[in-house]
């Protein structure tokens, strides 16, 4: 995930991850550290109160100074405990740190959408993209109600779960209303976002619509190359040159892959460039039952 970066970048000399074995937070101790981003850490941890494995997100040593970073992952769990919904995270608790939050989350069996997407030998089918498409409207429209937007709904932000979609990290979410320039991921952000405008539902909605445009395809219309947690974009200039959906709109659905008729023309307006011309939740949801199979309640749920 990527945004323009205006804060100050992490120093060289960034002290090392905890090791395993160190605990990380009371009742928390470190089995392995999974990654390092430009502003979080994340583990694999053993909790001792709950004899599992726990995920868990905190801020990078050297980035503790900056409240921007702390204030983001207090809002992320907050927002997460505060959520029961059966495709969202679930987070467990906050526990305060000298360093900043330390968000504990459930861990999650599955693989990442977009882990499968660049994997998988046989492509989804039509019913299991719309089965897909409505645990995302689901999702969102949850969120939604409860005053938020999610903001980088992305196949790297949505895990497999034993057949459920599961969305995860709101480190953009927010409310809606007026946003700064890029806050997103660039070859993922609606229009709106790259230029920094008035976000809704509608923003959402276009994620929605790549989302399934990526899983029904296996090509993302507007990415044009990997783009580091460390990239630096100076001015709004560059980033536009690395969001062609500013200008470009996606190739209608159906010259990469034969759909229903009713997928397609949902999928294709979800990614209008101007926000009221895209559905609303409701209404792509509609578009997308009609293509499911008709099944008892919960045998889609195995599709993914």
């Amino acid at each position: 995930m990527t945004a323009i970066n205006t804060a100050p970048r992490p120093t060289e000399s960034a002290p090392d991850p905890h090791p395993p074995g160190s605990e990380i937070a009371p009742g928390y101790r470190v089995i392995q550290h999974m990654r390092r981003g430009r502003e979080l850490d994340t583990y694999d941890a053993w909790s001792e109160e709950r004899y599992c494995r726990c995920f868990i997100k905190s801020v990078r040593p050297d980035r503790a100074h900056h409240e921007g970073v702390r204030k983001r992952l207090e809002l992320e769990g907050h927002l997460l405990l505060s959520f029961t919904h059966p495709h969202i995270v679930r987070a467990y608790e906050i526990v305060a740190d000298e360093n900043g939050p330390v968000l504990v989350l459930e861990t999650l069996s599955g693989a990442t959408l977009s882990h499968l997407i660049a994997t998988r030998t046989r492509r989804l089918s039509a019913p299991e993209l719309a089965h897909l498409g409505l645990h995302l409207c689901s999702a969102m429209a949850y969120m939604h109600d409860r005053g938020y937007l999610h903001l980088d709904l992305n196949p790297g932000n949505i895990i497999a779960d034993a057949g459920r979609a599961r969305v995860i990290d709101l480190n953009f979410a927010r409310e809606p209303g007026r946003s700064r320039t890029g806050a997103g991921t660039p070859c993922a952000m609606a229009p709106e976002q790259v230029r920094g405008g008035e976000l809704g539902p509608e923003t959402d909605v276009w994620a929605i619509g790549l989302v399934l445009y990526g899983a029904a395809t296996a090509f993302q219309p507007f990415d044009t190359g990997t783009i580091s947690e460390d990239a630096k974009f100076d001015s709004l200039s560059a980033l536009q040159e690395r969001c062609p959906q500013l200008t470009e709109p996606a190739p209608p659905i159906r010259t990469r892959r034969r759909l229903p008729s009713t997928m397609s023309a949902a999928i294709d307006a979800c990614l209008s460039q101007h926000p009221q011309q895209r559905p609303t939740i409701a209404e792509l949801a509609e578009a997308l039952s009609t293509v499911a199979n008709p099944q008892p309640p919960g045998e889609h749920e195995s599709v993914l």
